[in-house]
């Protein structure tokens, strides 16, 4: 292997398409499940340069004949390059988020800061804290241990301005966890999450509904990626391959739901869309009716909409862990809370809009007459809003209305 990332664990790693976007190189996810082979894989030295994760930044540490100062007062290297045999260490987590703070104006001077965890990204991001000036960094964890506070306790401080995640909490594939409730906190300014994947962690959505900023750890990732490549190939990069490298592989991954009243479109719009933006289509009402074998009119007849939305939101949350989809959701998806959750872990929800005398009614088990959309429609209105990215209007020609849908996914899925 030339370049490349070891780690006990690489299923859910981004960082092959990064490199290679970044630098053009191959780049390769070597995991290494046992220290004794992540011993044997440092002694060998059988690599030109290496990005190392969870959980061996320290262990890669003694097998550096360098370390950079940076490196070595945190405790932890995510990058070695071999140099004719000598080994170098660096931290390139510590510029990567202090990019990402930099880039979304978040300011640590004067600020009681909270980091959630204790481990080797914990040590980097206090590190980036205190040396932008930060008045306080208080840590929290599961045990309360060494210091830190336990996260009940951390709940007791509403002085706390910052939070920062660097916990495997909400990372895929246990999306939806969160360690906090951020009603306790009446002065945070900001939350940002080390987690990048999901692009919403259930932390991120819980700041974006009080209205406080949220940064999602993913932009990091890109940006200590590009410091490491630089070390990698000794040469010096645009800071701007950063932002573009970004926002174009975000924009790559990035799934579309939509949403909208039954019979206002949005299985043709989903289907021209995701060809539209290169994506796999998914028609939520198919992949129900393939998990439980019966068609959706029969769910309803036999066993009722209480049994259809359990279904529903099973195969919502199974699906909104992926990405590069266009996602085609039954009009009733935002009835249960936690599926426009689930659905804007990863990408924009838009809501298709279609006059209510313009749906079609077909083959669909609640849309019995005019007055009953009417009634629907007005039941519905407020979650469809709620749960919305942006609206997209469905009066006129598809092309049209796709074209839409791109401008709207093109000025969400960055914001």
């Amino acid at each position: 292997m030339e370049y490349g990332l070891i780690g006990a664990k690489l299923g859910h790693s981004y960082s092959k398409i990064i490199h290679e976007a970044v630098c053009g190189y191959s780049y390769e996810l070597h995991p290494l499940p046992t220290e004794e082979e992540a011993h044997a894989f440092m002694q060998a030295k059988a690599f030109k340069a290496i990005n190392v994760t969870i959980p061996y930044k320290k262990l890669v540490i003694p097998y550096c004949d360098e370390v950079e100062p940076r490196a070595a007062a945190i405790g932890a290297v995510n990058t070695v390059v071999n140099r004719d045999g000598k080994l170098y260490g660096y931290n390139t987590d510590y510029t990567g988020f202090a990019y990402l703070a930099r880039c979304h104006g978040v300011k640590f001077a004067g600020a009681v800061v909270l980091v959630l965890g204790t481990g080797g990204t914990h040590n980097t991001v206090t590190a980036v804290c205190q040396d932008a000036g930060a008045k306080q960094v208080l840590t929290a964890s599961r045990t309360g241990k060494d210091g830190a506070l336990t996260y009940e306790e951390a709940q007791q401080h509403p002085e706390i301005n910052i939070i920062i995640n660097t916990t495997p909490a909400g990372m895929y594939p246990n999306n939806g966890s969160c360690l906090l409730d951020l009603h306790a906190f009446p002065k945070l300014e900001a939350v940002l999450d080390c987690v990048y994947n999901p692009f919403r962690t259930e932390l991120l959505l819980r700041a974006e509904e009080l209205g406080v900023p949220a940064y999602c750890g993913f932009e990091m990732l890109v940006a200590q990626a590009v410091y490491a490549a630089e070390h990698f190939t000794g040469q010096k990069l645009p800071e701007a391959v950063i932002a573009d490298t970004h926002r174009k592989l975000k924009r790559d991954l990035s799934n579309v739901a939509i949403i909208g009243m039954p019979g206002c479109g949005k299985s043709t719009i989903g289907r021209a869309l995701a060809k539209t933006l290169g994506k796999t289509y998914v028609d939520l009402d198919e992949v129900i009716e393939k998990n439980t074998g019966m068609p959706i009119p029969d769910i309803f007849a036999r066993e009722g909409e209480a049994s259809f939305r359990k279904y529903e939101s099973q195969a919502v949350a199974e699906i909104s862990k992926q990405t590069r989809q266009v996602i085609a959701c039954g009009g009733g998806v935002i009835k249960t809370p936690g599926n426009a959750r689930a659905l804007r872990q990863n990408g924009p929800v838009l809501w298709v809009q279609r006059p209510v005398e313009r749906l079609a009614t077909g083959g669909r088990p609640l849309s019995t007459g005019l007055d009953a959309l009417r009634k629907m429609e007005a039941e519905r209105m407020p979650l469809y809003r709620a749960a919305s990215d942006a609206a997209v209007d469905n009066t006129g020609r598809l092309e049209n209305t796709v074209e839409t849908a791109v401008q709207a996914f093109e000025t969400t899925f960055d914001a």
